[in-house]
């Protein structure tokens, strides 16, 4: 009688099994076949995973971008008394000059029309033509208007520049009928590309930033917005006129003239830029619910470029006074 090999009985029993469970495997519990083939160049095969280049990795979201995670305040601390929230980004080096309540959802007034320009800019050309129809009204009391009625006609470079300059509140709408088929869909665009810029704590309800409980934003989510507008040539001409003039029409083609000035008081010559730095420009908002706010793209004697926001402060004057200090932290 033969004795057997015990060691290659268990291997040739491991086998079979190990054949087993594949076939499992690839057959799954309803009996349907897949076929996952093996390829090293795959890209998702371990072999390109661990040998792929540097030249090769993903970028991070945020690798352009200024990102605040706590207040920070430098040794001397700017005046920021008045200021619900501020902020202060060096966009060259990406640093963070100063920051105080910069992700405390606030209500935005007419900064919001930074989004609405923005949008209008990604959605549109400068010359196509816009028409006012019955819903371009605005019946809120002390609303900023051009007074647009129903069959004025102006190009979007016209209306952008009544919108960023003066404040329109009307302009705004005569945008977002045009450029979204109705207001209600272009702040659903608004809505949209604030969650593609990462703007997480904003909510828009309206294109031009009127009061409402469900509109609101954070400095930070506006640097992000102010930050992707800026890469619009047309966007830094017009927050950098101090003084517009146009002509559009009315329904029977009559002209209208306007002669408009910039509410920015960095711009409009009432406030002076600190020394060595240079206001390019920016946006304007006030409501009694957003109190004063400001946001700005400025640059050092070097040309380095810098945005600063403040929201929500108690008077136009403190508004300015802080903000100034706040560029103040430049030359630092």
């Amino acid at each position: 009688m033969k004795c057997t090999n015990r060691r290659k009985i268990h291997k040739r029993i491991a086998a079979v099994l190990v054949i087993a469970v594949m076939a499992m495997g690839l057959s799954g519990c309803g009996g349907s076949k897949y076929t996952m083939p093996y390829r090293a160049d795959s890209e998702v095969s371990s072999f390109n995973v661990m040998t792929f280049s540097a030249d090769d990795r993903v970028e991070p979201f945020a690798a352009d971008l200024c990102v605040v995670k706590d207040d920070v305040i430098p040794g001397e601390e700017p005046d920021m008394s008045q200021a619900g929230s501020a902020v202060l980004f060096d966009l060259n080096s990406r640093e963070v000059l100063y920051s105080k309540n910069a992700h405390e959802r606030m209500y935005p007034a007419s900064l919001t029309k930074v989004m609405t320009a923005l949008v209008a800019l990604k959605n549109a050309s400068v010359d196509q033509v816009l028409t006012a129809n019955e819903k371009v009204v605005v019946t809120e009391s002390g609303a900023q208007l051009c007074g647009i009625k129903k069959g004025d006609t102006m190009t979007l470079d016209q209306a952008l520049h009544v919108l960023l300059i003066n404040s329109a509140n009307d302009a705004a709408l005569l945008i977002a009928e045009n450029i979204g088929g109705s207001t209600e869909a272009f702040v659903e665009m608004m809505n949209e590309e604030a969650k593609r810029l990462g703007a997480t704590n904003t909510h828009f309800a309206n294109p031009h930033g009127l009061t409402d409980e469900t509109h609101y934003t954070t400095a930070y989510d506006m640097y992000l917005i102010f930050n992707e507008a800026i890469k619009y040539e047309a966007f830094n001409e017009i927050i950098h006129t101090s003084n517009y003039q146009t002509t559009y029409y009315d329904r029977n083609g009559k002209a209208k003239e306007l002669n408009l000035r910039n509410t920015n008081g960095f711009l409009n010559g009432n406030v002076q830029s600190p020394e060595n730095i240079t206001v390019i420009g920016g946006k304007t908002g006030t409501t009694n619910a957003a109190g004063h706010c400001l946001i700005l793209l400025s640059k050092d004697v070097n040309g380095a470029p810098y945005i600063s926001v403040i929201l929500r402060c108690e008077t136009g004057d403190a508004l300015y006074s802080e903000m100034s200090d706040l560029l103040e932290e430049i030359k630092k």
